[in-house]
């Protein structure tokens, strides 16, 4: 049998249950603790916390995102930490005016559709066995077949979207989720173990003002989610442009349906595919010179950005540039393993 211990959460005082085979994290988000938390696979170092009392494993924690000298000191992922003793730790509990978020659950889906979108990336469907309640932009955890491992994948279906969830999926080379599962022999009609909603990616319901929202690949999936829902919702009068960014035509998708949108919403939403290295009959260059050219200042607006860290990195210095204060900018940088050896990219302005 699997021993069980205590976390106490500081400052709230808040105790629950954790398996010594669960991560501290886990263990908090099932039950209603919302601490910080992006890539869930010690890489990114959103979660890192202080442990006040007790012993933990730090399971796989990159030495980047968690260095020697800090474990002496007495930090830890949440993500990767699994305590060995009662513990008490010190969090950032998320406390944000608007923002509510559903604890994580499990379940199991349905493979309804594979397809093909753009180069080396697919759309997958999947039918839950429950309605999963979550904000726009969030994120679950899939368990891959036979590997002993999860993978992360953003949802790109709106929050009235419950149970039928969309991913977009990019190929990673020897990737044991994708070269092994997703583009190999996953079937419609297979069965998968998943968990969520994760991530604090969110839109922000109580920022109102015009947003910019920039997308690399396919960290288009949880602003597709924001997009979705705001243009569905009758009440809500906000203004968005979407700039997606790629590198040539064939590596772009859902343009029809942005497309559409933008013109069945021509005041509320704008949108401009951007191509780096094609000429088309589009903007052409990299994503953040399109944005540069078309607006002077950004004062007044709000940000959204997700893709690959050197855009999302790019993207904030211009934006901020721009005059957008790191408060105004929400972003996600979509890590895959490789990052976890090589030490990843982040930005020293904001927590993610």
């Amino acid at each position: 049998m699997v021993a069980v211990h205590t976390v106490t959460v500081e400052p709230v005082g808040k105790q629950v249950s954790c398996r010594e085979d669960q991560s501290i994290l886990d263990a908090c988000l099932r039950n209603g603790i919302w601490l910080p938390h992006s890539c869930t696979h010690g890489t990114c170092a959103t979660c890192k916390a202080e442990l006040l009392e007790g012993e933990v494993d730090h399971g796989d924690a990159s030495n980047f995102a968690l260095m020697d000298f800090e474990r002496d000191e007495g930090r830890l992922l949440l993500c990767q930490a699994c305590p060995r003793s009662d513990v008490t730790i010190e969090g950032d509990v998320e406390v944000e005016e608007g923002l509510e978020f559903s604890p994580v659950r499990d379940f199991v889906a349905t493979v309804t559709e594979i397809s093909d979108i753009a180069r080396d990336t697919r759309r997958v469907g999947l039918e839950l066995d429950s309605d999963m309640t979550f904000a726009p932009g969030q994120y679950v955890a899939i368990e891959v077949p036979g590997q002993g491992c999860t993978r992360t994948y953003s949802m790109a279906n709106p929050p009235g979207q419950s149970r039928d969830v969309e991913l977009h999926i990019r190929r990673t080379r020897g990737g044991r989720a994708t070269d092994g599962w997703v583009f190999a022999d996953m079937a419609v009609g297979d069965k998968v173990n998943l968990s969520g909603p994760y991530g604090r990616f969110v839109f922000r319901v109580a920022r109102d003002e015009p947003a910019v929202m920039v997308a690399g690949g396919t960290g288009l999936a949880p602003i597709m989610s924001m997009i979705r829902h705001v243009l569905a919702d009758p009440d809500s009068e906000q203004v968005l442009y979407l700039f997606q960014g790629a590198r040539e035509e064939q590596d772009l998708y859902a343009v029809e349906e942005l497309r559409a949108l933008a013109a069945s919403h021509p005041d509320r939403f704008h949108y401009r595919p951007c191509l780096s290295e094609q000429q088309w009959d589009g903007a052409t260059g990299m994503v953040t010179d399109v944005i540069d050219s078309e607006f002077e200042r950004l004062q007044g607006h709000v940000g959204y950005v997700c893709g690959p860290p050197p855009m999302v990195d790019a993207a904030m210095k211009l934006l901020m540039r721009k005059r957008l204060f790191p408060r105004d900018i929400f972003r996600e940088d979509f890590f895959d393993e490789s990052d976890k050896a090589a030490g990843g990219m982040k930005s020293p302005l904001l927590k993610r």
